[in-house]
């Protein structure tokens, strides 16, 4: 089969590969039909995940078909169309009782890290009852590829990290990916007013297409004082930061009103200065995370009843054996105006 590998901070290669194989019985082994590009495989690409090695096959989204199914396998089958979970959960552990998927004594984030992933055209995905979901008949299957993460991540890590109530005021800061699902998916409790914040104007006029009530250039230089200027000199009562860069997460922390919350979704690879006494004295609350999907099975309810249309966060189209293409107009988004990219294999 053919796969796309890391080679090192700046490198991928397209290459053949050996077909995944089950090895332990609660595996199944996936035909991929649809994948896609996720912003910490270019946080892996610069560097910032050491734990990913030189050969490894990236990419932890995406939907398909059960090709073979282990024999302890119970909820799936050959020729199932399934949704992959971006964390692989045991079900068992102490992590998992908790519906802490995301730290799973023998799972959590691996595909595309620690494991082969799923830009290839299979994948072997371990705890499959636990790991997958059934695709409902007659649903769009490119929608769906945004529930493997972006959409869990956004509303776990983001919306419900963040605490969002009815009334809030909240800021985003990232218009990509992750920042447009936390503003589609803020809506499910009913905020008062939305500011997205980015550098790319085509993003932001796009996220006010998607529910954003406000928005800010912050290569203006002056996002802070823009954010207060709106609030009333208030701040806000949720800054959702959704890049992962030491700027974006400063322009979080100086916006939060007394008792407000900051949730961090952006991967960092940087160090960030924490203006803890300052802070203090505001009452305010910091949360981090990485998705578990406990969220995943609200959140395909959620879209087959079209409440939420992650449809509309995608731009491109490629084959899978033109994924390099993909990840270049993928770097280049505001270049390309692109979102999300699906990458199909027919």
């Amino acid at each position: 089969m053919n796969a796309l590998i890391f080679r090192g901070p700046g490198k991928f290669e397209w290459v053949e590969k050996d077909k995944p194989t089950i090895q332990k019985p609660t595996d199944v082994i996936v035909k991929i039909t649809k994948t896609t590009i996720c912003g910490t495989d270019l946080h892996i690409l610069g560097g910032d995940v050491p734990a990913v090695t030189d050969g490894r096959t990236l990419g932890h989204e995406g939907v398909g078909i059960v090709e073979e199914a282990g024999a302890a396998v119970n909820n799936f089958k050959p020729g199932d169309r399934v949704l992959i979970s971006c964390v692989t959960s045991c079900g068992r552990c102490e992590y998992c009782k908790k519906a802490m998927y995301a730290h799973c004594e023998d799972g959590g984030w691996i595909l595309g890290h620690l494991i082969d992933g799923t830009q290839a055209e299979y994948v072997r995905i371990p705890y499959a009852d636990t790991s997958m979901y059934h695709i409902p008949s007659g649903s769009d299957e490119e929608a769906l590829v945004m529930l493997s993460d972006i959409l869990p991540t956004s509303l776990e890590i983001g919306v419900i990290n963040g605490g969002v109530q009815p009334g809030d005021v909240i800021a985003i800061v990232g218009a990509g990916p992750v920042g447009m699902s936390a503003l589609l998916t803020a809506q499910l409790y009913s905020p008062a007013e939305i500011i997205m914040v980015d550098l790319d104007d085509n993003r932001l006029e796009l996220s006010k297409k998607f529910g954003a009530t406000h928005t800010i250039n912050s290569s203006e230089g002056n996002a802070v004082e823009r954010v207060m200027a709106l609030t009333d000199g208030k701040g806000v009562d949720v800054a959702i930061e959704a890049v992962g860069f030491p700027v974006t997460f400063d322009i979080c922390q100086q916006i939060l009103k007394p008792g407000g919350r900051l949730a961090n979704v952006g991967v960092h690879g940087k160090p960030v200065e924490l203006h803890l006494e300052k802070l203090w004295i505001r009452n305010v609350k910091i949360t981090t995370g990485l998705v578990s999907t406990s969220m995943t099975p609200m959140l395909l309810k959620t879209v087959q009843s079209g409440k939420i249309k992650p449809e509309q966060l995608i731009t491109h189209r490629f084959p899978l054996n033109q994924i390099a293409e993909a990840y270049e107009v993928f770097k280049n988004a505001a270049k390309a105006k692109a979102m999300k990219v699906i990458l199909y294999n027919d």
